[in-house]
């Protein structure tokens, strides 16, 4: 049984990392910076040090809405707008698949921040993933001011709703497309 469930979840995994945004309309893609935007303006809000951050940062990528679910074997993706310099140079696609004590389902907003040239150009190169021991900052107020770069890249998520359990191993990997 235990097998079948990980073969349901990477075939699941496989589907969404085909159903690309790069091949969809302008309009989808027009959403996903809306909501970039908005989802920047939140994290903000939230935590007004980030506003510093982002106008701080070499780059950085924003994952407005990001849905995780799983039982046992789990997965998420998500679809985002890529920043360099503060302008709009692309999109990119977030996927993960994980595997432990999990139970659930939620949705999230996630923003990586790149320090560098070099730690931008590795997440063009569609090079950068995420193992298991990458921590991210959940976005409250004053949570940026003691957060710091790990190898060029900080990482801050915000819960949007869902409830999930979860003591699992995985990690995230991304693809990126040039506008």
């Amino acid at each position: 049984m235990k097998k079948i469930n990980v073969i349901c979840v990477m075939m699941i995994v496989c589907f969404i990392n085909s159903a690309s945004i790069f091949g969809q309309s302008d309009s989808k893609k027009d959403k996903i910076i809306a909501d970039s935007n908005t989802s920047k303006a939140e994290f903000i809000k939230t935590d007004p040090l980030m506003k510093s951050i982002f106008n701080n940062a070499y780059g950085y990528v924003i994952f407005p809405n990001v849905g995780k679910g799983g039982v046992g074997v789990g997965g998420a993706a998500g679809n985002g707008a890529v920043y360099e310099n503060n302008t709009l140079i692309g999109m990119a696609k977030l996927s993960q698949l994980s595997i432990g004590f999990q139970a659930g389902g939620q949705a999230y907003r996630e923003v990586i921040f790149f320090e560098s040239k070099s730690a931008m150009q590795r997440f063009k190169e569609s090079k950068f993933e995420f193992a298991a021991q990458v921590s991210a900052v959940a976005a409250k107020a004053g949570a940026s001011g003691n957060a710091k770069y790990t190898n060029g890249v900080m990482v801050f998520t915000m819960q949007k709703g869902g409830l999930m359990y979860e003591a699992s191993v995985g990690g995230q990997k991304f693809k990126f497309n040039k506008i």
